[in-house]
């Protein structure tokens, strides 16, 4: 084996995007909102589909590029004004909704976050890597891609995100791909196909719990049915794209140059194939037991921090140094769980309001008219062109808006996780540039945003094309 495993690279993350500033026709139209919902709540007593009016402004708020956090407030507000509940009932509302499944969700992202800084600190998430590169081999260029995809995928899978993973594989890996002559644009081909695969896999992603909770499904059917297919897809199309870019692009001055990827030694942990191993176990058996028990939403609350006590137990770690590293981690992302908490707010208030029965009163025998299929295609495109922002807040939009209608249609759950999973991951492939493809560009080294683009849209088109088909055989 010629991998040297006792060094790594340092990546060099892209920078930070500046915070988007909120326009003036973002800022009048929420004023204007704002303004209708008043006259509506003095107006109208009972339930009406203006409570849909709070959604609509929501939706509208983000895509014109207002803060993600901002524009919930704004909804929430426009949601009380029309409900204008006693001050004693909107406190209640607001207590309530930190015991609702939504705000879960934000609760197991922080503490995703907090294991991955334990896998981090007792080298396991290395270990992984260079366990899966010493399989591969280096025999062939196919192998070596192989190989660095299912690092990527399997880290990704485990940690249940994407940026974070990639920060820990992708130093190992970049010198690998320099030795094998890979160019930048196919090692960020590679990484990025590898790791959108792990993030579909992720038992404990957001998203993905999202999904699961809102179709009412468990791990085992939600691989079946949605996340499973497109892995398989991913790592058979990224055999062929990834020569194929290598390709197109070895002709161009578009190789590693050996002195920029500067080595830093190590500091071994002696434990960590100890810490591996249980870390590897615990996970596994965290799975099967959610899966055959069909644990809830509530379960990662309970599976990841005794992931991270284990793991970081078996590699040497105190149980202070444990929770520093998963209070680290979690603190990190407190917004993503108060995103969450606001979103239980506004769907909670939207609820008392009752647009939805309205909604079915006025057009349930249209929508079941329209048939599962187109509606469930229609759905899917929404979501993939709608609110951009958390994946997992996308999922619970999509689910409180269209959930019940979808059952009124007759969309079965396998066709609605896969209507969930495509609304919130296909704009992660394209047709736009976006955060992920910019941060597996930035890991790589490489500047060309085409190929990134190229290399998203080889994999959208197919996957679109897998999951048309699949939902209409499962709606016939």
């Amino acid at each position: 084996m010629a991998y040297d495993t006792n060094t790594a690279v340092a990546a060099k993350p892209p920078a930070a995007a500046p915070s988007p500033r909120t326009s003036p026709v973002a800022t009048g139209l929420a004023l204007v909102g704002l303004l209708l919902s008043i006259v509506v709540g003095v107006v109208v007593d009972g339930a009406t589909m203006w409570g849909l009016l709070p959604i609509a402004l929501y939706a509208v708020l983000a895509l014109l590029g207002m803060d993600i956090m901002i524009a919930t407030v704004v909804a929430i507000a426009s949601a009380l004004l029309i409900l204008m509940p006693a001050p004693t009932a909107a406190a209640a509302l607001l207590g309530e909704s930190v015991g609702d499944q939504i705000t879960m969700i934000g609760l197991i992202i922080m503490l995703g976050a907090g294991l991955a800084e334990v896998l981090r600190a007792t080298g396991v998430a290395t270990q992984i890597v260079r366990a899966v590169m010493r399989v591969a081999g280096d025999r062939s260029r196919t192998a070596v891609a192989l190989g660095m995809m299912m690092s990527c995928l399997i880290l990704v899978a485990a940690l249940g995100t994407l940026a974070g993973a990639l920060a820990i594989a992708v130093p190992l890996l970049l010198p690998i791909a320099a030795k094998m002559g890979f160019t930048r644009s196919a090692t960020a081909s590679t990484i990025f196909i590898g790791g959108c695969a792990g993030l579909a896999l992720a038992p404990f992603a957001g998203s993905n719990v999202a999904i699961m909770d809102a179709a009412e499904v468990g791990y085992l059917q939600f691989v079946l049915y949605g996340a499973g297919p497109l892995a398989l897809l991913s790592l058979v199309l990224g055999l062929v794209i990834v020569p194929w870019m290598q390709r197109r692009t070895e002709h161009e001055d578009d190789f590693y140059d050996e002195s920029e990827l500067e080595s830093e030694t190590e500091v071994a942990n002696p434990h960590v194939s100890r810490a591996t191993a249980v870390f590897v176990v615990a996970l596994l058996a965290s799975v099967v037991y959610a899966t055959v028990t069909s644990a809830g939403t509530a379960f990662p609350l309970l599976a990841l921090p005794v992931l991270a006590m284990a793991t970081g137990l078996a590699g040497g770690l105190s149980p202070r140094q444990i929770a520093d590293r998963v209070y680290a981690g979690a603190a990190s992302l407190i917004s993503i769980f108060l995103l969450f908490w606001l979103l239980a707010v506004l769907f909670n208030a939207v609820n008392l309001i009752d647009p939805f029965t309205v909604v079915l009163e006025s057009y349930g025998s249209g929508l079941q008219n329209l048939g599962p299929f187109p509606f469930a295609v229609a759905i899917a495109l929404l979501g993939w062109v709608g609110v951009p922002g958390a994946t997992a807040a996308q999922v619970v939009l999509l689910d409180n808006l269209f959930g019940e209608l979808a059952s009124t249609v007759g969309v079965g759950v396998g066709t609605w996780v896969i209507v969930l999973l495509f609304a919130s991951k296909a704009d992660t492939y394209g047709p736009f540039p976006n955060a992920n493809q910019f941060g597996a560009l930035g890991l790589a080294r490489s500047t060309s945003l085409k190929n990134m683009l190229i290399t998203g849209w080889c994999l959208l088109i197919p996957a679109t094309v897998m999951y048309v088909a699949i939902m209409y055989i499962e709606t016939r």
